[in-house]
């Protein structure tokens, strides 16, 4: 594959961009060429389909930017701790960070998740996302630090719970998002250590 010119870039970059706000606005079913080039302000579909074969490969490159942009947000405040539990902390507030300055892009990638297929034998973005949240559980019992649990189910529910509170978010903007950080934050805390412990090691009273 050739490598692309900054100009080819710069539009792939603009396209995703518009996509990533029709998606958020519209709603996967309803966003298409027509309304993308409308918001990117091209002249025609025609310079979307140069770059994209079709709305799948576009939903495609939206889900790998927007996982990327969330994992430059999220790994540097989990980099450094020493323990399981310090680092699920740092990982669901930074959730409530990213989501408070990029909802957008969150809701855009909600709306394609179920859109979305892997090539086979791929287990897909999304998939390989949720896997490195339920390694970091399991490390967490490995350690010691956490109770027994299946750590997939936990992680599904993790994803399931940032989910919830971004579709309230979508409807309700004035949402209080740092207390409902602080909520689910210790929730998890509460759903992963042993009765009467915190991530701390310390005893509850």
């Amino acid at each position: 594959m050739s490598k692309k010119t900054f100009t080819e870039t710069a539009r792939r970059a603009q396209i995703v961009a518009a996509a990533i706000e029709t998606l958020a606005e519209l709603g996967h079913a309803r966003t298409s060429f027509a309304r993308i080039a409308k918001r990117a302000g091209l002249s025609s579909t025609g310079l979307i389909s140069y770059h994209f074969a079709g709305k799948e490969e576009l939903i495609t490159e939206v889900a790998a930017t927007v996982l990327a942009e969330f994992r430059e947000h999220v790994l540097p405040r989990m980099a450094g701790l020493d323990s399981a539990g310090a680092q699920l902390r740092a990982f669901l507030l930074a959730n409530f960070d990213f989501m408070a300055a990029h909802r957008p892009k969150l809701l855009a990638l909600l709306e394609i998740g179920p859109a979305l297929r892997p090539a086979a034998g791929d287990p897909g973005l999304l998939e390989r996302d949720l896997a490195g949240l339920a390694e970091l559980l399991r490390e967490g019992q490995r350690r010691g630090e956490f109770r027994e649990f299946d750590p997939k189910v936990l992680a599904l529910a993790i994803r399931s719970v940032r989910d919830g509170v971004l579709r309230r978010l979508a409807a309700e903007p004035e949402l209080d998002l740092a207390a409902c950080a602080v909520e689910v934050v210790r929730m998890f805390e509460l759903a992963t250590c042993e009765p009467g412990e915190t991530w701390a090691g310390e005893q509850r009273d």
